[in-house]
């Protein structure tokens, strides 16, 4: 029984290592009995007859550690360059995607999985793991409201049918920040990193690695606005120029508005003038015209009243009854 429990279990290992690795772990294997066998040779002549176990433990000692180290590095290899049935190895490491713990946080990650915007595999290192576990724990409640979130995240997309999620274990000790971390694991499994971290894109693009930025994709999908259109907007605070307004479309979009400071908590038309559009996010500037607002509110006041006819027909009524008296 426990022998057909650990080939199943064994069965169930193999089917959840790559063909990289396989590949790595057999030739790992096989430079282990080589050195065995030389090392052998070398003890022939040193150990006694009655020593020759020492043989055999070497053997399964450099096959073992043959085995482990071929499977550590057989990530390196580059399989698609062989062709036929190793083509695809490439490609199917290509869709991998690994999650940074900012992203995490955010939450809008599962939104975009489950439009279905999403394939390939989700990949959660266990480090990202420990830096989310250590924010859930965190003595300040807004870090520890945040890490939880977190937590309820990856429990939300773990859940989805339709993605495959895939905690690795590879860490790197020589490492010592989780930026690096994930960009050493992006460049191992040749795959993208999904964030929103701002100096995490620009680092990561230094190093040759192709990055998916949220904030950028929430960036591209808000309508455009083009200079010269006229937008209403609500002037909710003070800005830093001299008579500036403050206002923020339902997007979040920044509007500075010139010559609104005084209409502070009031909802008034204005004049786009120019859109600023960076990788943080899109700010829009405008300028309120207060002659335009002038000539608006004076048409409204020169119109005449829509009951003025029973209203003369009063006044007409009061003077008859005044000549007969």
């Amino acid at each position: 029984m426990l022998l057909g429990g650990c080939i199943i279990f064994f069965e169930i290992r193999l089917e959840q290592v790559s063909l990289k690795r396989l590949i790595g772990a057999a030739c790992g294997s096989v430079l282990g009995i080589l050195g065995a066998f030389l090392m052998s040779l070398v003890l022939d002549k040193s150990v006694p007859e009655n020593m020759r176990f020492l043989h055999v433990c070497l053997l399964l000692w450099m096959t073992y550690v043959g085995l482990i180290v071929g499977a550590k590095k057989g990530d390196m290899l580059n399989l698609s360059a062989l062709g036929g049935i190793f083509g695809g190895e490439k490609s199917s490491k290509k869709s991998f995607k690994i999650l940074d713990t900012s992203v995490i946080i955010d939450g809008r990650i599962a939104d975009i999985a489950e439009t279905g915007f999403l394939d390939g595999v989700l990949v959660i290192p266990q480090f990202v793991l420990r830096e989310l576990q250590l924010v859930a724990d965190s003595a300040d409640s807004m870090k520890r409201n945040r890490g939880r979130r977190g937590l309820d995240i990856l429990q939300r997309v773990q859940k989805m049918a339709h993605l495959n999620v895939q905690i690795v274990e590879e860490d790197f000790p020589h490492v010592r920040d989780v930026d690096m971390k994930l960009i050493e694991l992006a460049k191992v499994y040749d795959c993208k990193i999904i964030t929103n971290d701002f100096n995490l894109n620009k680092v990561a693009q230094l190093h040759g690695v192709e990055v998916l930025n949220i904030n950028e994709l929430a960036n591209s999908l808000k309508p455009i606005v083009l200079p010269g259109e006229t937008m209403r907007v609500f002037i909710l605070k003070e800005g830093k120029e001299y008579n500036q307004g403050v206002a923020y479309l339902d997007d979040g979009t920044m509007v500075v508005v010139d010559n609104a400071k005084k209409m502070i908590s009031k909802t008034i038309d204005i004049a786009v003038t120019s859109v600023l559009q960076t990788t943080a996010g899109k700010m829009i500037f405008g300028k309120y015209d207060e002659r335009m607002h002038a000539v608006a509110g004076a048409e409204k006041h020169d119109r005449p009243p829509r009951k003025s006819e029973p209203q003369a027909m009063t006044n007409l009524g009061t003077e008859k009854t005044t000549i007969e008296s």
